[in-house]
């Protein structure tokens, strides 16, 4: 087995264990360790490393962090989520809010926005209403890789697929598709929670309080700047569905919404010292990581020795959510969207794709980008967190779940 694939294995061994002797090993610290010592084997040359690293990718998680920071930091993200949230009365109708309300704004904001925004709503609704922080945690991951399905703009690699897979008008296709498939995930995700955490369910009446604006002059700012990325996605949708030849990437949308905080306010560089640069250092080393196990070929390799079948809908499934695991969601359906095109692939194999790439996040931690910016946000900010196994404890039988309800839904076209 090569060298990348070895220290790629070990790097999910760590994230499990999260222990080593008396030391406590954060997601970053072990990712980065593991980029590390392909660098040093001569795995992936210090050029090639660089190069890896996606900067679309870097500039946006750090143009909403600079947002999600300044939001919280105002008062006014509080002050949102009272507004949202006060209508649910029961423990039942909380999660359902959160399951629904991140899962359709992921759709259309992207799922790691969903993740920087949502991390300190849930921490917040989870000291309020003395329920568990892990459970809310574990809803805001799963809503926002479940409902980022439902969208070409809902993730990297629905979006990879939207632009390459020769699909005329996306959004149509993509709601066709996946819709009712995913509403009935969400409801599936709904249960499953009820079932692992019951005790969080007692019957005493919710009592939401406002909490006060701290700043207004930087929430006015923040607010300035959410607006502007509600609005210039809602440009970038329109643009899409209408054909408009004018580009708008996600990078752009980020790092143009976070000028109103960075050019406004005199506390600029406390919010960047504060945003999460643990989480940038992890998708940095990630990004080695992974193109190091690229280059070995070992699973394109593995692939073609299997003969897999890619026209069959519950091959697309089932090959994404498995391959996912081990080198990322993106980079397998670079891999495997040329495959199932060239092997006659029409939508209903795009859609499978696209479902089955987004929801192996579901899976294990490592599953989606999301999952780390949700644990490692909520770890920095209190003792809260989602292990390794508490996560696979839900996400392994649920992605099963969930995996059989599209296979069925797109087996009835």
């Amino acid at each position: 087995m090569p060298f990348p694939v070895l220290i790629l294995a070990s790097v999910f061994a760590l994230i499990a264990i999260r222990q080593v002797g008396s030391v406590r090993l954060e997601i970053w610290q072990i990712m980065t360790g593991g980029a590390v010592a392909v660098l040093a084997a001569g795995s992936i040359s210090p050029g090639d490393a660089l190069a890896s690293i996606d900067a679309d990718v870097m500039f946006f998680l750090f143009g909403m962090f600079v947002v999600g920071r300044a939001l919280e930091a105002s008062g006014y993200l509080s002050h949102l989520s009272y507004h949202y949230f006060r209508r649910s009365t029961t423990r039942n109708g909380l999660l359902l809010l959160i399951l629904f309300g991140a899962g359709f704004a992921s759709a259309f904001l992207m799922n790691d926005t969903l993740a920087i925004i949502g991390t300190p709503v849930v921490l917040l609704l989870a000291k309020k209403h003395e329920m568990r922080p892990t459970m809310l945690l574990l809803a805001l991951c799963i809503a926002v890789t479940t409902g980022s399905v439902l969208s070409p703009i809902g993730n990297p690699q629905n979006l990879l697929i939207a632009l390459h897979g020769g699909i005329v008008d996306p959004f149509v296709t993509f709601f066709q598709w996946l819709f009712v498939p995913t509403v009935l995930n969400l409801l599936l995700a709904f249960w499953m929670l009820r079932r692992y955490y019951p005790d969080d369910f007692h019957a005493a009446e919710l009592k939401h309080s406002q909490e006060p604006i701290h700043d207004h002059h930087l929430a006015l700012l923040s607010r300035l700047s959410l607006q502007m990325i509600v609005a210039l996605v809602a440009i970038k949708v329109l643009g899409v569905a209408f054909g408009w030849s004018f580009e708008l990437p996600l990078t752009v949308i980020a790092l143009a919404s976070a000028l109103p905080v960075l050019l406004g306010t005199r506390q600029r560089w406390q919010i960047l010292r504060r945003i999460d640069w643990p989480t940038l250092a992890f998708f940095a080393a990630m990004f080695m990581l992974m193109e190091s196990v690229w280059e070995t070929g070992f699973f394109q390799d593995l692939m073609r020795r299997w003969d897999v079948r890619l026209v069959a809908v519950e091959s697309v499934l089932s090959v994404s959510v498995l391959l996912s695991q081990a080198i990322s969601n993106v980079p397998l359906v670079a891999l495997v969207q040329p495959l199932l095109l060239s092997a006659g692939g029409g939508e209903r194999e795009l859609m499978a794709l696209a479902a089955g790439s987004t929801i192996a996040g579901n899976v294990f931690i490592l599953g989606a980008a999301s999952n780390i910016i949700v644990i490692q946000n909520a770890e920095r900010r209190s003792h809260a967190t989602v292990t390794f196994w508490e996560f696979a404890k839900i996400g392994v039988p649920l992605t099963i779940a969930q995996t059989a309800v599209y296979w069925g839904w797109m087996g009835l076209w």
